[in-house]
């Protein structure tokens, strides 16, 4: 479930990253179990959908190098896996869906224009077509939409093509952490990466709704605060209740908070798993990439 994806698709990914304000982490596809970590200090990327994330591209650059040291003067392929907070991504539905592409995209740039802080006419759009929903009432066409400032790519991009690396897919953290959970009728990924908080909803395999949310304090309290709302939005659009909510990045705290939901919302509530890691705050979308290109 990849949809930020830029033009340039060759050579194919040998290494993916996942990069977020505590570091960079790495993996080669050929290799997913053996994974790297190189931690960046505080203000080297500073997540935002309006401004440059990457505050000092050189550290970056060197950090990419310290894990993935070049390998002769080959070109290697990467996919980067982008904080979830630096794109906006939506839900939309029309009466009508265009075939041709340049229309297609021209009607979500119109659409989403009010919602994002930065020029649409000059951002990257990726999207993805939903099968309808079942039922009467139900006939609109659903369209997932992730949508980020070219230049904040760009600048995301360029420690990389410094380091050799040739940048391919882009997609961001929380799309890619969906290859890691099983699709259960009604159910919620709830992903915490530092003071970002990103919620998906999915019936099946449909996206529903997301939410990234900045938060103040990481307490149980505001957390809830941010479910509470996204609960009732699923009891009064899908006339449901999750039946799952997978959750990852909440570190010791995990534990306590699973216990906490099941008992308050009568849900079962799992940590994401992988087969090659635990995901955490800075490598679930790494390893829910490796998780689908895996044989």
């Amino acid at each position: 479930m990849s949809f930020l994806a830029n033009l340039l698709k060759d050579p194919p990914p040998t290494h993916v990253f996942e990069l977020s304000e505590e570091g960079i982490a790495c993996a080669r596809v050929a290799a997913p179990e053996e994974q790297h970590f190189a931690g960046l200090e505080p203000g080297a990327i500073l997540i935002s959908p309006a401004h440059d994330n990457v505050q000092q591209p050189f550290v970056v650059q060197e950090q990419i190098r310290s894990i993935a040291p070049p390998n002769g003067h080959r070109k290697r392929g990467a996919a980067l896996i982008l904080p979830d907070y630096c794109a906006r991504v939506a839900v939309l539905d029309f009466d009508a869906f265009p075939d041709e592409r340049e229309e297609q995209l021209a009607l979500l740039r119109f659409r989403m224009k009010k919602s994002v802080p930065f020029d649409v006419d000059s951002a990257i759009v990726s999207f993805a077509l939903q099968p309808r929903r079942r039922g009467p009432g139900h006939d609109k066409v659903e369209v997932l939409a992730a949508i980020m400032a070219a230049e904040i790519v760009g600048r995301y991009e360029a420690p990389f093509r410094a380091a050799g690396f040739q940048p391919g897919l882009v997609t961001t953290s929380s799309l890619a952490a969906l290859n890691l959970m099983q699709p259960d009728d009604i159910s919620m990924l709830v992903k915490l990466s530092g003071r970002i908080l990103s919620i998906l909803v999915l019936d099946e395999s449909s996206v529903r709704l997301a939410r990234c949310v900045e938060l103040d304090d990481n307490r149980p309290e505001d957390i809830e605060s941010i479910l509470h709302p996204t609960l009732a939005y699923i009891e009064d659009e899908l006339k449901a209740t999750p039946r799952r909510i997978w959750f990852s990045g909440f570190g010791a705290q995990g534990a306590m908070l699973a216990q906490r939901w099941q008992l308050e919302w009568s849900v079962t509530v799992e940590a994401l798993r992988s087969r090659f890691g635990a995901p955490g705050p800075n490598n679930a979308g790494l390893l829910g990439y490796l998780e689908s290109v895996a044989g």
